[in-house]
């Protein structure tokens, strides 16, 4: 079967803004949460440095499974 639609980089690119931002947020509220137990609270733009490097390979897992979803449902459609 060939597969049909975007690749799974492509998908990556059009998320991975969307998946560095909420890297940024999370990393952002773990600090948050971090400084109850003394630790420090980071920066806006340090919170987005760190959310941009760890948004790659979020997004990467999150568009190799939209890819799977799409090939399943590509395969269902073709029974």
């Amino acid at each position: 079967m060939t597969r049909t639609g975007w690749s799974t980089g492509q998908i990556a690119c059009v998320l991975y803004p969307f998946g560095a931002g909420a890297a940024a947020v999370n990393v952002f509220f773990a600090s948050l949460i971090f400084s109850w137990l003394g630790g420090p609270i980071l920066s806006s733009s340090l919170s987005i440095l760190i959310g941009a490097g760890l948004g790659i390979p979020a997004t990467w897992c999150f568009a190799k499974h939209i890819r799977h979803l799409m090939d399943v449902a590509d395969k269902g459609a073709a029974q």
